[in-house]
């Protein structure tokens, strides 16, 4: 009996075996090749933002443009497109990431055949706002499954990538812009800066049937009509009377939109909050706008593309109007720029990973000193301003901007939770592009406006001044901004080993 006992007694005090504990789900086997394939969709739709510039005077020529159709024709796309960035996003996770991206880069696709065939302004234009609602149910998609495959270890570096094609993008819109118009492709002018969307656009396509993954859709995701209409009108109306108001005189009806934008959104902002007190969906997840973080880091944003983009479009006008550069010309001599941008773009997810918000600060400062000492060189060159003089800056600008925009991106997005990929991708992309279409048209506005009636280089000199001044004061509240963004916390120092003497 005793031997029982002890026995029983020994079998008690050996230690239970542990439950198996559950292994997370290994990575998608394929994410690194099906990146290339998201970010090609991502600089179509950044690239065609911006290579309307230079082809500008093309289409004036070519198809009689006015300036209002003009003004549409190179900014409806941006117009449209951030109108409808948010419900994009929601249309994602409503019928999934993958399927929303092959719809929407087959109808981008479709819509730039549409551009370049084209026999009319009016037509143009159509083809135009059709392109930038298509790219607006393209591009949440990339965010959003950048966000929702990628581990955590390594979505901060995929995200980065994004940040570069952001902004190699619309430097190649320039650069490449410019060759292409001068070798003239076929004889099809204008034409092929939107017909070399077609191949791409196809080739994405068949890419993506094969690497993207096939993910069930958020169960029970429902849409939010009101929202919808609510958000993508309320941007409608600031957006449409920025892009033709100046062109058609600031007519009464644009300060009407101007000001009904404003009640709209607040009216919408309060639906959308009724919606989620109640257990609905709203199409803003406005549990997003009351992270700081996240809004700290689309503040940063703001800034940082508003004063960007709107320079490089002050820039392209300086060097074709003002100093008579054709469109190779000044292409090349956008050149410097993006190098500096690239360069400093691929080396910013590797630096983003030691200094995490640290870069932003950096890269934005850096681009600070570029705008202050373009502003300095214009105005003590005055009339023997030529493009030579302005490289020097425009690489300090290139450089900081291409520190800071990947890592920007990286840091509002990286914390995102896999269930808020597709509304933080939208809201994100959204507050990109609205920067970006706001700060060309308001510092569009001020820039004409400097110009006035009268013409040569000092002229224009004196309008790329007004616009460099006032993106070095946005360029600085991004600055500003970045240094409240969450640091990598520091790395703590082994301890060492006890040694035999103190033991």
């Amino acid at each position: 009996m005793n031997a029982i006992m002890s026995q029983l007694t020994d079998t008690a005090a050996q230690p239970r075996p542990e439950p198996p504990v559950a292994q997370p789900p290994a990575p998608y086997a394929k994410r690194w090749l099906m990146l290339p394939v998201l970010l090609a969709a991502m600089f179509m739709a950044q690239f065609d933002l911006y290579v309307v510039n230079v082809a500008a005077p093309s289409l004036e020529h070519d198809l009689g443009a006015g300036q209002a159709a003009l003004e549409l024709i190179v900014a409806g796309y941006g117009f449209t497109y951030a109108s409808g960035l948010i419900t994009g996003g929601r249309l994602g996770d409503l019928l999934g990431s993958r399927a929303m991206f092959l719809y929407g880069t087959l109808a981008f696709t479709i819509a730039s055949l549409l551009c370049g065939l084209a026999q009319n302004s009016g037509e143009l234009v159509g083809a135009r706002l059709l392109q930038g609602l298509t790219g607006a149910a393209m591009v949440p998609q990339v965010l959003a499954t950048i966000t929702g495959v990628f581990p955590a270890a390594e979505r901060a570096k995929a995200l980065a990538w994004f940040g570069v094609t952001i902004g190699v993008g619309a430097v190649a819109g320039q650069v490449l812009g410019g060759v292409l118009l001068q070798v003239d492709v076929l004889g099809l002018g204008w034409r092929v800066i939107f017909l070399v969307n077609v191949p791409i656009g196809l080739a994405a396509v068949a890419f993506a049937l094969r690497l993207l993954p096939r993910r069930a859709p958020g169960a029970g995701v429902r849409l939010d009509p009101l929202g919808a209409l609510g958000i993508s009108a309320s941007l409608a109306l600031f957006l449409l009377p920025l892009v033709i108001g100046r062109s058609e005189g600031w007519p009464v009806w644009a300060w009407i939109c101007l000001v009904a934008s404003i009640p709209l959104m607040a009216l919408t902002l309060k639906w959308e909050n009724a919606l989620l007190r109640r257990g609905g969906q709203p199409m803003l997840d406005t549990l997003l706008l009351r992270n700081k973080v996240f809004v700290q880091g689309l503040v940063v944003c703001f800034g940082a593309f508003c004063a960007f983009f709107s320079f490089m479009f002050a820039l392209t006008l300086v060097f074709q109007t003002g100093l008579g550069l054709s469109p190779l010309k000044a292409g090349i001599m956008f050149t410097p720029l993006g190098l500096a941008f690239a360069i400093a773009s691929i080396l910013s997810p590797r630096i983003a990973a030691r200094q995490g918000a640290r870069l932003i600060t950096i890269g934005t400062a850096v681009a600070a000193v570029g705008m202050l000492a373009l502003v300095i060189d214009v105005q003590l060159s005055g009339d023997a301003t030529t493009a030579l003089r302005l490289v020097a800056p425009m690489i300090l600008i290139g450089l900081g901007n291409g520190l800071a925009v990947p890592a920007v991106t990286g840091a509002v997005l990286a914390g995102a939770r896999p269930a808020q990929a597709g509304a933080a991708a939208g809201v994100l992309t959204t507050s990109q592009q609205f920067a970006s279409a706001a700060g060309v048209a308001v510092l569009g506005t001020v820039f004409f406006a400097a110009v006035g009636t009268r013409h040569g280089v000092t002229a224009y000199g004196d309008a790329l001044t007004w616009v460099a001044a006032i993106d070095l004061a946005l360029v600085l509240l991004a600055c500003l901004m970045s240094t409240r963004l969450p640091r990598p916390p520091k790395p703590v120092p082994p301890v060492a080993a006890p040694s035999a003497a103190t033991r």
